[in-house]
């Protein structure tokens, strides 16, 4: 299975090759914080299964991560950390062209969890807005 994806401007594109070897949804401190978002959601592949086209800016989130964003738009892409996870990618699921491709399997440092997102699918939910009253 081949999966693209790329920034929101279209200047960063990738094609991941093969199965990923999961699919998590991260809670921790450093990715709600560098995404500006509850949660982010991570495929993991080995680094070489992952074709990158376009320029990405790198940014050094801790001793051994290295997240990777276009310098155009500002979309997070990747995640790197030789140290913890030599040889592998991170790529961030919500940049897929087809977001559903593959589906979420686990969450992860949910330690880190933001309290209301234990309940957040109890909310009411809208397809589009909630009705102007």
């Amino acid at each position: 299975m081949n999966v693209t994806g790329g920034c929101h401007c279209g200047a960063v594109r990738y094609v991941a090759e093969g199965e990923p070897m999961t699919h998590a949804l991260c809670h921790c401190a450093d990715c709600r914080r560098a995404a500006g978002a509850p949660m982010v959601g991570w495929t993991m592949y080995r680094v070489d299964a992952v074709e990158i086209t376009g320029e990405t800016k790198v940014y050094a989130s801790s001793d051994h991560g290295r997240r990777m964003f276009c310098p155009n738009c500002g979309t997070g892409l990747f995640y790197i950390n030789e140290q913890m996870l030599p040889g592998i990618i991170d790529v961030q699921s919500a940049t897929f062209d087809d977001p559903d491709a593959i589906p979420a399997q686990v969450h992860i440092q949910t330690a880190d969890r933001i309290g209301w997102m234990v309940t957040a699918h109890e909310l009411p939910a809208f397809e589009r807005f909630p009705p102007q009253d």
